[in-house]
């Protein structure tokens, strides 16, 4: 599958888009003979002219032009908030290459279920990296974030066959080194426990602390769990809310679980805790040990 002739276009440079350019000019454009492009678009100036700078961007347009860039671009990538996503979609339905493939890296996929009123001869993939950083921005951005990271894509029945294909190579390409394939409902009940829950429990710790200064009496537990707690507000409010029944289905299992956890504690009951314990160290076993990977 051709991918070094490619025209990529980036809309929205922040960690994930940049992270995108950079792993496609290292792992693809890079490459003897490689006759591609990265174009990127962004609202702010500041990383478009660092990206072009760094050489990783070949041409970079400000979000008001970009709909000269969109028909120049064989891929591409809109790295935008969940519902700016869909918006995107339906604002630029024309500006798009005929023949194009459009993907997105949102948290929920629910939201693409409704008609998006996609043009037939453009071929919107849902798809979501499970890779990425804590701090946000373009400067924060890394090609290494996607090596041996897992890719999920929610392949629809108007996607081409061909299109498809050309997607796992390219993910394959930028390093991914899993790629689950799954429908949009199946993805927003998993990625509701998986990374959605885990947000809202590290976050609950942190603001559980009784003060800041308890860190001096941490040894590595605390920050382990709560890495993920420095958190992009504004984006996580709208994923928690846009997957809310099965978030709040997943936080209601997780709480009976520590009144379990809590209540065989309070009364000593030590063989219940030593029970739970150890069934809990199976499950993790088990989980550490599964590796899905569809085609």
């Amino acid at each position: 599958m051709e991918l070094k002739n490619k025209t990529y276009g980036i809309v929205g440079l922040g960690i994930m888009g940049g992270s995108f350019a950079k792993s496609i000019r290292e792992n693809i454009l890079s490459q003897n003979g490689a006759a591609g492009k990265i174009l990127v678009c962004n609202r702010s100036t500041a990383c478009l002219s660092l990206a072009t700078a760094e050489g990783v961007a070949d041409e970079a347009y400000t979000s008001d032009k970009v709909g000269e860039m969109l028909p120049k671009c064989d891929v591409v990538f809109i790295c935008l908030y969940p519902h700016a996503t869909v918006s995107f979609l339906k604002e630029h339905r024309e500006d798009f290459k005929s023949g194009a493939i459009v993907t997105d890296i949102s948290g929920v996929k629910g939201i693409f279920d409704a008609d998006l009123s996609l043009r037939d001869d453009v071929d919107f993939i849902i798809g979501h990296p499970m890779a990425g950083g804590e701090k946000e921005g373009y400067v924060n951005s890394n090609a290494l974030f996607f090596v041996n990271h897992n890719y999920i894509l929610c392949p629809t029945a108007r996607n081409k066959a061909a299109n498809l294909d050309f997607m796992r190579t390219l993910i394959t390409a930028m390093g991914f080194s899993r790629i689950t394939e799954t429908t949009t409902d199946t993805h927003d009940y998993k990625i509701g426990f998986t990374s959605q829950l885990c947000h809202v429990i590290a976050s609950a710790l942190v603001e559980s602390a009784e003060d800041s200064a308890i860190t001096a009496f941490g040894g590595g537990s605390f920050e382990d769990l709560t890495r993920i707690a420095m958190i992009n507000a504004p984006l996580w409010t709208e994923l928690f809310i846009a997957n809310k029944e099965k978030l709040c289905a997943h936080i209601d299992n997780f709480v009976s679980k520590m009144e379990d956890f809590k209540h065989a504690i309070e009364t000593e009951d030590s063989a219940k805790l030593k029970a739970l314990l150890e069934d809990t160290r199976e499950k993790r076993l088990v989980m550490g040990s599964i590796r899905t990977v569809v085609k």
